[in-house]
């Protein structure tokens, strides 16, 4: 995989959000394979309102999100109602992310992040309107909030990761399409996230109960949340995400 933008394609343009887009776009047209299926992507039509890429054979959509330098914790996106509206459609699409190196014009990461893990609770809205549009409300993505295993790297950076291991990402997480409940399908993301968190292949029951309080915070509607967090690890076992090692102890099977 050529890492490097052709900065050649951008000869004549001024305008740095142009020129970012030209040849962003233009490298994951040439350079990135369909995560889903291994297929070739294609461009959407220009000014397309929900993504910019699609696989032809499996019919899997993709919005690309450009950042020079450093890719940061959260993602400028647009209006927040409009991504709120999107989470809840069927046309919701995955995101590309890339950062690239203004310097030398290389591509430092990429990542795809599969639909299944956005939630309205990732969406955060920005302080200020637009100057001439003050109620217009823009949103950014906290890629904090998405589980590791929901961030699929193609290149992390600067190294190409191989093609089968992508591939093979993307398979591992889609039993969350299964859930089309929004709060349900965020119980089972602060549970991944707690694994995250623990930074262990295996952990014991105890170590997912330290993020009761945590979760009361963000849930304090619920009063059972151990109970709760039992019943999604029981999820993630049932999906093959866990292996059930002995009484209160997990491993991570991917």
């Amino acid at each position: 995989m050529n890492i490097f933008l052709n900065q050649n394609l951008a000869t004549g343009y001024k305008s740095k959000s142009q020129v970012s887009g030209i040849l962003t776009e233009a490298w994951v047209h040439n350079e990135i394979f369909c995560p889903a299926c291994g297929s070739l992507i294609s461009h959407f039509e220009k000014n397309r309102p929900v993504a910019d890429f699609y696989c032809d054979d499996c019919k899997e959509e993709y919005e690309l999100k450009s950042k020079k330098d450093k890719m940061g914790k959260r993602i400028l996106d647009g209006a927040y109602e409009t991504m709120i509206e999107r989470l809840k459609s069927e046309n919701n699409p995955n995101f590309f992310f890339l950062n690239y190196n203004v310097e030398n014009y290389t591509v430092e990461n990429f990542m795809v992040i599969p639909k299944h893990f956005f939630t309205p609770e990732i969406i955060i809205k920005r302080n200020k309107g637009l100057i001439d549009r003050p109620s217009y409300i823009m949103c950014s993505i906290d890629l904090t909030q998405i589980p590791q295993s929901g961030k699929i790297f193609y290149i992390k950076n600067k190294k190409v990761e191989a093609k089968k291991e992508i591939l093979e990402n993307w398979q591992k997480t889609l039993f969350l399409r299964e859930e089309k409940e929004l709060a349900s399908k965020g119980w089972i993301l602060d549970t991944m996230n707690c694994i995250d968190k623990i930074g262990k292949k295996e952990f014991s029951l105890d170590e997912v109960y330290s993020f009761e309080k945590e979760l009361k915070e963000k849930h304090p509607e619920n009063n059972f949340i151990k109970d709760k967090l039992r019943q999604q690890l029981q999820v993630l076992r049932d999906k093959g995400y866990l292996e059930f090692v002995s009484r209160g102890r997990y491993k991570l099977a991917i």
